[in-house]
């Protein structure tokens, strides 16, 4: 492939060093700003991060067999070395950090992506309606509320944006360089894709659809088209891509002895939502059907991007965007795979028991909304890209100008509601933490006065964030962690299951919830009933304390 003069925005270091900094003012701003509202650890998934992170070096039981298998392992260990401090696991902060830092640099990914997808020439090129798209895809995804708030929580899509976004810009870099005959660098900047995508594939299992595409994508470009000075790189990518779903693979295979543990294991989203559904019926809203699935997923988005009408214009901005590519300016084509998080979740929905609830449609309430944030860089960049061909279609600077006052507009107006009515994000997190942050305040309370040193056996999986609240350290817990695994189909040896047979002689206390694992399997004969816990909304707790034994522990 012929070598021509290398295309590279101007300033584009001095750039990204600002948004590097203006990035990092709104993560550090916001991320006070909810700390002292005390809600960095509102939804339970949060919570469950933290302590499955925590649990690594605080059990009884101590190292990676914590991570478990149903959430992917790496936000986990992210957060590992930060939990070490008492504060920062009681105040969430160390779950922030991780999710902060990914924030910042995803931010940074999607000015360099649009930068590296639409560079210039020359200085004249380089006006302000040229560098007007990146800095409003920039500003849109930066700036989204929703994403503001999940930024300051240990929650994974954060992290996952980060790795998604520089993904495609590695991934982009590399058929730039191409293009241009800069054979070197884009094989390094394809197996920098690479890298980024193992970290993807390691934190959300939309990773493993990106990888997927990816690796057909690069497979057929350096093969079949016409891409052949890829081809080293595209080994190695390809590699790199399939690393990590066979390690975490290999990993269920050996722990689980079931490589798809985490799909259709007994914690996995189809095996819970199965055990609450009723027969013949639909489970959840696009339940085996694809396009009411597109329907409920697509909403979501909307709903991350603004409140109607004003999503209608955010639709538009993304299919036009599409549009001007796909007939205009297929050189930007690597800019598509930001659609991939569609068919992954509206498959998820129709066909492995993944649900979306929304406060618009039945059952008019909110479960896992937040899930349309995976869409926000399509959102971002589109629209950019939209703006960008519309600019340059213009002749007139004035309807240049408008052009980019009616974009900017658009995103101030949608964002000024959003955070007028609260972002869809913090609203599912409070509605749906308030019942069970009650419980485990009012849990931590009795907790304390319980003696210091006491041995509690409780099924952790619901209301571990009691422990958190009250300080106490998860060693002093007999907890379902401390089952292992391998042992099928039962482990009587186990620490877990000799406590639940045989509690006088392990711990002081038990807590039961109501038909959790201790409630329907602790030797009761053993136990003395102290206290009742009832929260409305949640199961009742029974708290009981053990009876003397003269057996040994």
């Amino acid at each position: 492939m012929k070598k021509s003069a290398k295309l590279k925005p101007i300033n584009s270091d001095r750039d990204i060093l600002l948004v590097f900094q203006l990035a990092a003012s709104v993560s550090i701003a916001s991320f006070f700003y909810y700390l002292q509202k005390s809600d960095l650890l509102l939804y339970g998934d949060a919570v469950a991060h933290i302590n499955i992170a925590r649990r690594v070096f605080d059990s009884r039981t101590p190292g990676l067999l914590q991570l478990g298998t149903v959430w992917l392992p790496l936000p986990h260990l992210l957060m590992v070395p930060l939990l070490a401090s008492k504060f920062l696991w009681q105040t969430g902060i160390g779950g922030a950090i991780p999710s902060m830092i990914a924030y910042v640099f995803s931010v940074a990914g999607i000015f360099r992506l649009v930068t590296t997808v639409t560079p210039t020439l020359s200085k004249a090129e380089a006006g302000w309606s040229t560098r007007f798209a990146p800095w409003l895809a920039t500003t849109i995804f930066a700036l989204n509320p929703n994403l503001i708030y999940l930024q300051t929580t240990a929650m994974t899509e954060p992290v996952y944006l980060a790795f998604f976004i520089w993904a495609v810009v590695f991934f982009a870099a590399a058929i730039r360089d191409c293009r241009e005959g800069e054979s070197k660098t884009a094989n390094s900047a394809l197996v920098r894709s690479g890298l980024c995508l193992i970290g993807a594939c390691l934190t959300r299992y939309d990773g493993w659809l990106l990888a997927a595409g990816m690796c057909v994508l690069v497979v057929g470009l350096a093969w079949f088209g016409g891409f052949r000075a890829l081809r080293p790189g595209a080994k190695k990518f390809v590699l790199l891509a399939t690393a990590a779903p066979i390690l975490w693979l290999a990993y269920n295979a050996a722990v689980y002895r079931n490589p798809l543990e985490f799909a259709n294991g007994p914690y996995a989203a189809k095996a819970i939502e199965q055990k609450t559904a009723v027969p013949g019926m639909p489970a959840h809203p696009g339940d085996r059907d694809a396009r009411i699935a597109f329907k409920y997923y697509f909403k979501s988005a909307g709903l991350n991007m603004a409140p109607a009408p004003l999503q209608m214009f955010w639709v538009a901005g993304l299919i036009f965007g599409t549009a001007v590519i796909v007939l205009f300016q297929r050189k930007l084509w690597p800019v598509l795979l930001f659609w991939i998080p569609v068919p992954f979740y509206m498959l998820s929905i129709a066909y492995s028991g993944v649900p979306i609830f929304l406060p618009v449609w039945w059952p008019h309430s909110y479960y896992n909304v937040r899930y349309g944030i995976e869409l926000l860089p399509a959102f971002a960049i589109f629209a950019a890209l939209g703006a960008r061909g519309l600019i340059n279609f213009a002749a007139a600077s004035r309807t240049r100008t408008i052009i980019s006052v009616l974009f900017i507009s658009l995103v101030a107006a949608s964002y000024a509601q959003v955070w007028r009515s609260g972002p869809v994000s913090l609203q599912e997190a409070i509605v749906n933490s308030h019942a069970r942050s009650f419980l485990e305040r009012q849990l931590a309370s009795l907790l304390h006065t319980l003696p210091a040193n006491s041995t509690v056996i409780m099924y952790l999986g619901d209301h571990v964030g009691a422990f958190q609240h009250a300080g106490i350290p998860l060693s002093q817990t007999i907890n379902e962690g401390n089952h292992r695994p391998w042992k099928r189909p039962s482990d009587p040896d186990g620490l877990w299951e000799r406590a639940l047979a045989h509690p006088s002689g392990y711990a002081d206390f038990v807590i039961a919830f109501d038909h959790d694992a201790v409630a329907t399997a602790v030797n009761k004969s053993e136990l003395k009933a102290i206290t009742i816990l009832r929260v409305t909304g949640q199961p009742e707790a029974t708290i009981y304390q053990t009876l003397k034994s003269n057996q040994p522990r």
